[in-house]
């Protein structure tokens, strides 16, 4: 870079079971929605279906803010927070512990190293399962009266249903018909405390797999029936690989995500 060229953006990608994420420390003071948009497009930028921002925050490891791949901002992925506790990890060297800021409040990241030097595996701790209003636009699912549905809340909004074989569902024809929350469908298995879920996410489309989403999806399926937790715990099969979500025995509506993130890239780029 010259004295007069442009300003270069460093920045690193990481995924969550397929479900990548850029993470940029010290954002430039530019419309963040638009950077990310830019940023995120597979064709003409580098490619995500998110960019977090990293800043200082008093008492925190780091302040997280997500935005979508479309530009629009997002409270919390479960994802993307191990993806964010792994910048924030090498950037401070150690694997300590994080205390991170969201817009969906404090969470607590305990993170642990793998036989793969690129990958750790992280347990967040996700906050309380919360019951929503049915979304504007839901009855265009034409659901049926009988097939399980569940309106929750992870500090973003999700809307779960149950199917008896999630691989022959339209899910891109469904997700747009409410694209302002984020659609999950769920069968059961294959273990007795296992689900398998695919999703359509508000501001990214289909993706691999989905933290939050997996924590809704988990607690629906407990309470339907559909699994029966073991130690707590479900298993939440996905697109992109395997999470497990368990709940505490003494506040049953907190759950707590485990599952890797992996370090892709460091990527130089000019600031668009």
């Amino acid at each position: 870079m010259t004295r007069f060229g442009p300003a270069v953006l460093t920045l690193t990608k990481h995924h969550g079971l397929g479900n990548d994420f850029l993470v940029l420390f010290e954002p430039p003071d530019v419309n963040h929605a638009l950077l990310a948009e830019q940023l995120c497009d597979r064709r003409t930028g580098i490619g995500a279906d998110g960019l977090l921002l990293a800043e200082d925050a008093e008492g925190y490891a780091a302040k997280m803010t997500l935005y979508n791949a479309d530009g629009s901002r997002a409270e919390m992925s479960g994802n993307g927070i191990r993806c964010f506790a792994q910048a924030v990890a090498a950037r401070r060297g150690d694997l300590g512990p994080q205390l991170i800021l969201t817009d969906a409040g404090d969470r607590v990241v305990t993170l642990g190293s793998t036989d793969n030097q690129s990958t750790i595996t992280a347990r967040v701790e996700m906050g309380s399962v919360g019951v929503i209003d049915e979304p504007i636009g839901w009855a265009a699912l034409a659901c049926h009266p009988d097939r399980p549905v569940a309106h929750l809340t992870m500090g973003n909004p999700h809307s779960v249903v149950g199917v008896d074989d999630v691989t022959v569902v339209d899910l891109v024809d469904l997700g747009g018909k409410v694209p302002q929350i984020n659609l999950e469908i769920v069968e059961p298995g294959p273990e007795t405390n296992g689900i398998t879920m695919r999703v359509h996410e508000r501001g990214a489309g289909i993706t691999l797999a989905c933290g939050t989403g997996a924590c809704a999806s988990a607690y629906a399926a407990a309470q339907w029936g559909l699994a029966t937790p073991i130690d707590g715990e479900i298993i939440v099969h996905m697109d992109g690989g395997t999470a497990v979500v368990g709940f505490d025995p003494e506040t049953p509506t907190t759950a707590i995500l485990t599952g890797p993130a992996t370090v892709v890239a460091t990527i130089e780029t000019a600031l668009p």
